[in-house]
């Protein structure tokens, strides 16, 4: 028998249309939230911070969702994490100081943990096991086409047509309710998952989790400096959209091809060559920072990055589901986008303060050395951990 494809499995198109409206908000204000504080008159550990605390409030956040929704149910969760990830959008345009820059960002941080916790584990939720990496791929592309288009045109939009328009379309998340409240009334209607036999019991049980975080957070710290940092790069805007969207649309198309690879032969045994990726990706965008001539390599740089960015994120995501039980999916979910977020934040804060301190290419090799410093994580892999837990 044919089976339905896992863009129509009940409940997968609320979530695809969730996570684009969303990330669409997120994706506008990454770069311009920042950017909106350099107006303002901030420095480049300020800039920085903006995602940083961001991200900061994102990962305090995302520790409680798990038991959020285990209290009240994925629908009211899901409704007032969308509202604030959007509604604080036009606020910006009162004023452009650092701290209600920052407050703004602690808000929507905690609305976004809310989205990347619900939305990654709704995925193991709606779709079994054996098409767990095609889910996961065709829910990154409902991530990533708002990023693609959104993320590396928002600077050109901000400087054309206006900053007021771009604080407009980040609201976007606001109009995902309406996609949140049937994907919530499906999820709670899903029957509870029972405890496995000789389960584990504490904190033992989450102990697989920490490698593919960790090895995550290398490949997303690399990844956030990027995205915030780029405009600053002293490359024409036309480069800078140019590199942002070989970042992103190459991530997009590796997190959706590399789903079906994992479902074949593991998604623990492949991730080590996209550690090595990172690596170069990075090394290579530090030298042509260090020579504003060199844009091919930046380009270059920013496409390999892009290729291990969105690739890992599949595959740390397959092995954490992996590592624990059905019941624990949301608590993967949850460490799993620690992993993501903690990388991007700290991506733009230790990128910025030691660019503040010395200058970016050192900033970025600083910023490669931690990529590389995961790349024993991504062995451990190599033992297909892939069918050890039963989905019940």
């Amino acid at each position: 028998m044919q089976q339905t494809s896992v863009w129509r499995e009940p409940g997968m198109p609320a979530l695809i249309g969730m996570v684009v409206a969303g990330f669409s908000g997120y994706a506008l204000l990454m770069p311009i939230a920042p950017l909106w504080a350099a107006r303002g008159g901030a420095d480049e550990a300020g800039v920085g911070a903006v995602t940083g605390v961001f991200m900061l409030f994102t990962v305090l956040v995302q520790l409680f969702v798990p038991t959020a929704i285990r209290r009240f149910g994925w629908t009211p969760v899901l409704v007032t994490g969308l509202f604030l990830l959007g509604a604080p959008s036009l606020a910006h345009l009162l004023s452009d100081a650092l701290l209600p820059i920052l407050a703004l960002a602690a808000v929507r941080g905690a609305g976004f943990a809310v989205l990347t916790v619900c939305g990654s584990s709704a995925v193991a939720e709606l779709v079994e096991p054996a098409r767990r990496g095609r889910a996961i791929g065709a829910f990154g592309l409902g991530i990533a086409g708002p990023q693609v288009l959104l993320l590396s045109v928002a600077p050109w939009l901000a400087e054309h047509l206006g900053v007021w328009l771009v604080f407009a379309l980040a609201t976007a998340p606001v109009i995902g309710i309406a996609f949140a409240v049937p994907l919530g009334r499906r999820l709670d209607a899903l029957p509870p998952h029972p405890e496995p036999e000789h389960a584990h019991r504490g904190m033992r049980r989450y102990l697989g989790l920490l490698p593919p975080m960790l090895l995550l957070l290398g490949v997303t710290l690399a990844g956030g400096a990027l995205i915030t940092f780029v405009p600053q790069f002293g490359v024409s805007a036309l480069d800078a959209m140019l590199g942002l969207l070989l970042l992103t649309g190459l991530a997009a198309l590796s997190r959706w091809g590399v789903g079906h690879l994992a479902d074949r032969v593991g998604a623990g045994r492949i991730m080590w060559p996209f550690v090595i990726v990172t690596v170069v990706g990075m090394a290579l965008i530090a030298w042509s920072v260090a020579d504003a001539g060199r844009t091919a390599a930046l380009l270059a740089g920013m496409a390999l990055v892009g290729i291990a960015y969105g690739a890992l994120q599949n595959l740390t995501l397959g092995v954490a589901f992996e590592a624990v039980p059905r019941r624990d999916h949301v608590v993967a979910s949850a460490v799993w986008n620690i992993g993501f977020d903690a990388g991007t934040g700290l991506g733009a804060m230790v990128v910025g303060a030691l660019a503040a301190a010395f200058a970016f290419p050192p900033a970025l090799l600083a910023a490669t050395a931690l990529s590389l410093l995961t790349l024993p994580l991504a062995f451990l892999g190599l033992r297909d951990r892939g069918r050890s837990h039963a989905p019940g």
